[in-house]
């Protein structure tokens, strides 16, 4: 069939069709010319894992070890970005890996009945499955006869809920014929302050541990907001902690990864791109990241994007990218680690620390009490506190430095909002 258009038609037709043309090639020059390998997320697993193996290889032989083995019952330490989210990440793939089923939940008020709840509604789902199972799910029998009115009663406790799961589980890898498999449950931003969950949640496991019940848990937090539940005492009236299983775990207190590391984390995602370093630009890469995985991260995005952004060609990082990358990844690192970092301190913590800054490097303890005017015994509790914290290191006698790369910077930045004068009397 024959179509018909007049002047002004075939005009405006070919005015869409320019405009069209425009908007794409306009679209296309804003798409980036290669997706970007590096992740920039606080808890996002990164392309390449690295300075971890260790940590990971240990735990994958405690599940295959069986019930008892230590590293089953684990706790991750470390200041922000240093890596505990995505390692918690990684044992979930070896628990998977395995067969396993998994838990995560983050440890703020109610973890513990969102984790009852993620059970009862894991059991709901899939109560098909439970047909022809030879196992009495949720303390009732029956398989699919139970009555879901019966787990909205407080007695139907947590404890309850894994052990049902846990016999799910057996009976589902019994019926498949394979190789049983267990339940592991992961909890990041562990803090003292929920210590009565804390309390409830570790007896749970505790009783679990002693049935040799195929069960793995994994916490993780700041060792401010950690070293309070490993102590003896729960408080300062010296009543006893309750909280023991925590301190009978497998402590993975994480710290910086080396150079050599580094310098693989950041080459080998870019293989995927077709991109490399040049030999400056990783170099300068390298050293700015201070063996810290999160800059890793932070330092190899903003790298590619400056190629990104200059380059036609996309095969090479040059020095030049790499200097403009480093320090819009120093200011994102402020915003991303150091502002939340500061915020968890006191005002006279945050004091203590921009004194520190006013010197290059190492500060001496007497320079900062002279800074405090205060006595020896005020400034010695501070910094036990920071230490404590890990914001601060010994870096040699009556000497403190800085833990987190870059902190000086934004400090010194800074200072004029953090600093507070109104102390409190020695």
């Amino acid at each position: 069939m024959l179509t018909f258009q007049n002047s002004s038609q075939t005009s405006k037709n070919s005015k869409t069709s320019q405009d069209f043309k425009s908007l794409v090639a306009y679209s296309e020059s804003m798409k980036p010319k290669h997706t970007n390998p590096f992740t920039a997320t606080l808890g996002a697993t990164p392309p390449l894992l690295v300075g971890r193996s260790d940590a990971i290889d240990d735990f994958g032989f405690a599940l295959d070890e069986g019930p008892g083995a230590h590293e089953r019952i684990s706790l991750i330490i470390g200041p922000r970005g240093i890596g505990k989210t995505v390692l918690l990440n990684a044992f979930e793939d070896e628990a998977l890996a395995r067969g396993w089923l998994t838990l995560s939940d983050t440890a703020t008020t109610g973890f513990v009945e969102r984790l009852r709840s993620s059970i009862i509604q894991r059991l709901s789902q899939d109560r098909k499955q439970l047909k022809g199972l030879n196992v009495s799910i949720l303390g009732i029998g029956g398989g699919l006869n139970w009555d879901t009115r019966a787990i909205a009663e407080s007695t139907y406790s947590l404890r309850n809920a894994l052990k049902d799961l846990l016999a799910y589980k057996r009976e589902l890898d019994r019926k498949a014929r394979q190789e049983p498999g267990g339940v592991l449950v992961t909890l990041d931003e562990m803090h003292h302050q929920r210590s009565q969950e804390l309390i409830e949640f570790g007896a749970t496991i505790q009783h679990l541990i002693r049935e040799g019940e195929d069960i793995s848990v994994v916490m993780a937090g700041i060792p401010s907001s950690i070293r309070p539940l490993l102590s003896g005492k729960l408080n300062s009236h010296g009543d006893a902690n309750p909280v023991t299983f925590l301190r009978r775990a497998n402590r993975i207190e994480l710290g910086r990864v080396s150079d050599s590391d580094v310098r693989e984390a950041l080459e080998e995602p870019l293989h995927s791109a077709a991109t490399s370093w040049s030999q400056d630009a990783l170099k300068t890469a390298v050293e700015a990241c201070h063996g810290y995985p999160f800059m890793i991260q932070l330092v190899g995005q903003c790298s590619f994007r400056e190629k990104e952004r200059i380059s036609d060609d996309g095969s090479e990082i040059s020095i030049d990218s790499a200097q403009r990358a480093v320090a819009t990844a120093q200011r994102k690192l402020g915003q991303l680690v150091h502002e939340p970092a500061l915020s968890d301190l006191s005002n006279v913590d945050r004091s203590f620390l921009v004194y520190m800054a006013q010197n290059d490097g190492p500060t001496k303890i007497s320079d900062i009490k002279a800074r405090f005017n205060k006595t020896d015994s005020y400034v010695g509790n501070y910094r036990r506190r920071l230490l404590d914290a890990e914001m601060i290191t010994t870096t040699g006698h009556g000497e403190v430095d800085f833990a987190l790369p870059y902190m000086r910077d934004y400090l010194r930045e800074h200072a004029a909002s953090l600093i507070v004068e109104d102390f409190d009397s020695p």
